[in-house]
């Protein structure tokens, strides 16, 4: 393994760092920034108590609000990605703090607002939207607020709640900072024996070893260290599902699931279908976990036997290079002007391409409206990171699109539809390696990985979406979260979902103690439609052509937030509120299986 010891962000080369200077110039032009929106966030209070004066004062204000986010966004994404690039920076830990505190003032600022809309008659806000064309542009968005008439309070308690934003994320910042700066793992002596010492990034790369010892000695000793500090990520994490309770039990929604959902107007139905349908289809996970047994030769399989290839003797090193090649010429089916943005962020700069020290690990895409989106990678030299580019640039694009086509206001998707474009230039990006390669063993390397992209994509973000559900539960009903239940629940699932074919180590218990997404309630469900939509949408693509492509791109990657992301899915051809995607991924599951079956005979 190359690099034994994490590199410094100063020995990596410019041209494998972001932008940033795209966005803000550096940290004096961020200050400007900072006292701009400050300035911009005080000329709130001139509208409280007049926004039911008319409808060009309604306007006006909707005009400064998208002035003040515009500029907010600068100041926020610029100082979290500077952090995000060296954690350990005190500097970028303070522009994160004081953007996160900005972000605070300006909720409260705009505490009054909602109900002072929701104060307007209903006859009175269709005069204003009849009366004034710019205000129409705005329609759908007081049609949100008027849909969240129910869970709307008074401006004094709203407020008060605002106020309350930077306690109630003390948790995740808590998670965040022990995770990415605190923890330190111990080294292993990897394949050759060499003393490596385990990352966030190097975990995944440790655990797809052939060395069965590598894999084992990674798996206990990342999740022994977890489990020295049990007892404070479990109140950790219990504090993170009591202060999204409070929030819930505040604003009248029967649960934190039930608040989550209608963020989005997601039918709870969505998220229970979602579940059942996993379930109702555990058997073929079980039967993929029992060929994985056989085709390793192992009398006992083991949790870290999950992640290696069952094809051991094909060894795939792709350098990042490469890895730009492969997603370019997977992406083809997509047409020239998606390809054309995709070289446009290759060649200028929107990646964060390699792990340093101090660096916040996995990867994502993120930005600002008005400049380029951004790309932040660990990149290792295999396979899956070439995916997880594909997937990233898939974010990225589908931002960069919304950004041109909607107004700030409407810009930003939801999270519901947030995974969708990201897997759906994964399966595409499947199908060209499938479709190219010629020989047997590839073929079968290949469509393990796909299988694998299903195990843990729609499989286990299912049941990590199982697992909150449980937990939240259990928190809603007195139930205290301590480490040893959240454990068992953990183990409990892991035993169903995995089945009689592997040994259910007692380590993989404090799996849960690792997830960042756990500390934004209720998201990674959306990994799992979002898979099954993008499945379906991948599918339309290479069998419709131009017509598939254009409503993909021009009704659903366009559309930011201007519709509901159900209705936006609908529009490219997916209903999601039906069972039938979740379904037929799986039907797709099962057919590369049957094909792994029989080429592995």
């Amino acid at each position: 393994m190359e690099n034994k010891k994490q590199n410094k962000r100063c020995n990596i080369e410019d041209k494998y760092k972001w932008a940033m200077e795209d966005l803000i110039p550096g940290d004096e032009e961020w200050k400007a920034e900072y006292e701009t929106t400050k300035e911009l966030i005080l000329k709130i209070e001139q509208y409280r108590g007049k926004l039911s004066e008319s409808a060009e004062k309604l306007l006006e204000f909707y005009k400064l609000d998208d002035e003040i986010q515009f500029h907010f966004e600068r100041v926020y994404v610029y100082a979290n990605q500077k952090y995000h690039e060296d954690t350990s920076v005190s500097t970028y830990q303070s522009l994160s703090d004081k953007a996160s505190n900005l972000e605070v003032v300006l909720s409260s600022a705009l505490s009054f607002v909602i109900p002072e809309i929701l104060a307007i008659p209903d006859e009175t806000l269709k005069q204003f939207l009849a009366s004034n064309k710019e205000l129409k542009g705005y329609e759908f968005a007081l049609t949100e607020i008027v849909r969240r008439k129910p869970h709307t309070l008074s401006s004094e308690l709203e407020e008060l709640v605002a106020k309350t934003g930077e306690m109630a994320e003390a948790p995740g910042n808590i998670f965040t900072m022990f995770n990415n700066a605190d923890i330190k793992f111990p080294e292993i002596e990897d394949e050759n024996g060499e003393m490596v010492e385990i990352t966030h990034g190097r975990y995944g790369l440790f655990l797809e070893n052939n060395n069965r010892r590598v894999r084992k000695d990674a798996f206990t000793n990342l999740y022994a260290t977890y489990k020295n500090y049990k007892n404070m990520l479990a109140a950790t994490y219990s504090s993170n599902v009591k202060q999204e309770a409070f929030f819930a039990k505040v604003r009248g929604y029967e649960s934190t699931l039930a608040m989550k959902l209608f963020d989005s107007n997601i039918p709870l139905a969505v998220y229970k279908n979602l579940i059942d349908a996993v379930h109702e289809n555990l058997h073929l996970l079980h039967r993929y976990v029992a060929l994985r047994k056989k085709l390793l030769g192992v009398e006992e399989l083991h949790m870290y036997d999950l992640y290696t290839p069952i094809i051991s003797k094909l060894d795939l090193k792709i350098n990042f290079e490469e890895a730009k090649d492969m997603v370019y010429k997977g992406l083809k089916p997509l047409g020239e002007n998606y390809l054309a943005i995709l070289k446009e962020g290759f060649e200028n700069r929107w990646i964060d391409v390699y792990e340093n020290e101090g660096k916040r690990s996995g990867a994502y895409s993120w930005g600002a409206y008005g400049t380029h989106p951004y790309v932040l990678l660990n990149y290792q030299d295999n396979l899956k990171n070439v995916f997880t580019l594909a997937h990233e640039m898939g974010h990225a694009i589908h931002s960069y699109h919304s950004d041109k086509k909607q107004p700030i206001r409407f810009a930003g998707y939801k999270i519901f539809v947030a995974e969708v474009a990201s897997t759906c230039n994964e399966a595409l990006l499947m199908e060209y390696l499938l479709d190219e390669t010629k020989d047997k063993k590839e073929r079968a390397y290949l469509i393990n990985y796909f299988l694998e992209q299903f195990r843990t994509t729609l499989y286990r973000q299912t049941m990590f979406a199982e697992f909150e559900m449980i937990t939240h539960e259990k928190s809603l009903q007195g139930e205290a979260l301590t480490a040893e239940l959240l454990c068992q629940i953990y183990h409990d699932l892991n035993v169903k979902y995995f089945g009689d074919s592997i040994t259910v180590d007692s380590e993989i218990d404090m799996e849960w103690a690792r997830i960042p997404h756990f500390y934004t309630a209720f998201y990674v469900y959306q990994y799992a439609t979002g898979y099954s939509a993008a499945i379906a949408l991948s599918r339309k693509i290479l069998k419709e052509g131009q017509p598939a492509v254009d409503n993909y791109i021009q009704k659903f990657l366009s559309g930011g937030s201007s519709d509901y992301p159900i209705e936006l899915l609908k529009l490219a051809g997916v209903d999601m509120s039906k069972k039938e995607p979740v379904n037929q991924a799986l039907a797709l599951f099962e057919s590369l299986l049957d094909e792994m079956e029989e080429l592995l005979a």
